[in-house]
C-alpha cells in the first residue's frame, strides 16, 4: 500500500495541474470502489474549482470552492495519472473516476483491485470524518518530536514496530518506512515501545524524518502498482538499507557472516520486518 512518501509525491504532482483549476467534466465509470461512491459525487464536483490539495496521513484532500473536500485514498493498487491529451489517450479498463480541468488536462483514478476509495464531505467535518478522526501527528509536522513520541509510547507493551504502525501514534507511516527508520535509529523492531524514551525517542524521530524526506525526494518506492502522476516509477526502493534484503549485509556493518547471517526477517502482526540484529538493539 502506498505510504506517506508516495501519497505526498502524488499530491505534489497534482498541485500545479489542479490547484486553481475548474472541473469542467466529471465522469464516474462505476458505482463503487472499496466502498460505494457518494451518490452525489459527480454533482458536487462538476464545475467546482479546486482551491488547494493537502495530505493527511495517507489521504489526499482536495479543497473545493464550495467548501466541500474530496478525500482520496489510493488503497493497494490505486494510481492517479495526468493525461495532457485525453482525446487521443483511450481510457483504460480500470479507469474509474475521470476529472477534466478547464485547461483540458484529465486526472484519471485507476485502480485494478479497487481497494482505494473516495468520499466528499463538508470542510467543517475534517476533524470528525470517520477516516480522519483520531489520527496522530504528522511525522513531518512541528508537533512531532522526541517528547511527543515518548509520551505516545509510554506504557505501551507492544513492540515499537507495532506502535509506529498505529496511525493514532503517528500518521502515515507504513511497513517499509518503519523498518528503514528503526534501522537508521539503531533500534530493534522487537524492543518494547515503552522503553523508547529520552534520547532513543529523539533518535527515532530524527530517523523517521530523514527517511521520509529522502523517500519523497526519490519519488517514493515502487513495488507493484505505485507510479507518480507522470507515470514514472519511484526510486527509493534502490536506497533501502534493510527492507526486502533478507540475508544480505546491511550498509553499515559486516553482518552477512555468522553469527548474524545478514539482515533478518521476522513476522510481526502479519507483516514482514527486516532488521540487522548486530546494529539494532
Amino acid at each position: 500500500m502506498p505510504e506517506l512518501p508516495e501519497v505526498e509525491t502524488v499530491r505534489r504532482g497534482l498541485q500545479p495541474v489542479l490547484e486553481g483549476r475548474r472541473l469542467v467534466q466529471v465522469r464516474q465509470l462505476r458505482p463503487d470502489l472499496r466502498f460505494p461512491l457518494p451518490l452525489d459525487l459527480v454533482a458536487r464536483l462538476q464545475d467546482r474549482r479546486i482551491d488547494r490539495i493537502e495530505r493527511r496521513a495517507k489521504y489526499l484532500l482536495m479543497h473545493l470552492d464550495s467548501d466541500d473536500v474530496l478525500l482520496v485514498h489510493l488503497g493497494m493498487s490505486g494510481r492517479i495519472l495526468l493525461i495532457e491529451d485525453p482525446d487521443r489517450t483511450p481510457l483504460l479498463t480500470h479507469d474509474h473516476v475521470v476529472l477534466r480541468t478547464d485547461e483540458g488536462v484529465e486526472v484519471r483514478f485507476n485502480d485494478t483491485r479497487r481497494f482505494g476509495f473516495m468520499d466528499i464531505f463538508p470542510a467543517d467535518e475534517l476533524t470528525t470524518h470517520r477516516h480522519l478522526a483520531g489520527l496522530g501527528p504528522e511525522p513531518l509536522g512541528n508537533t512531532f518530536n522526541g517528547p511527543s513520541l515518548a509520551a505516545a509510547l509510554k506504557g505501551r507493551n507492544t513492540s515499537v514496530k507495532a506502535a509506529l504502525l498505529d496511525q493514532k501514534v503517528v500518521a502515515g507511516l507504513g511497513n517499509i518506512y518503519v523498518c528503514e527508520a528503526l534501522y537508521q535509529a539503531r533500534l530493534s523492531p522487537r524492543r518494547l515501545a515503552r522503553t523508547v524514551q529520552g534520547q532513543r525517542a529523539e533518535r527515532l524521530v530524527a530517523a523517521i524524518r530523514d527517511v521520509l524526506h529522502r523517500a519523497i525526494a526519490a519519488g517514493g518506492s515502487s513495488l507493484r502498482d505505485y507510479v507518480q502522476t507522470s507515470g514514472e516509477l519511484g526510486y527509493f526502493q534502490h536506497s533501502w538499507a534493510v527492507y526486502g534484503r533478507e540475508g544480505e549485509a546491511c550498509p553499515d556493518c559486516i553482518c552477512a557472516g555468522p553469527p548474524a547471517n545478514g539482515i533478518r526477517r521476522l513476522v510481526q502482526s502479519g507483516r514482514s520486518t527486516f532488521y540487522c540484529a548486530r546494529l539494532q538493539r
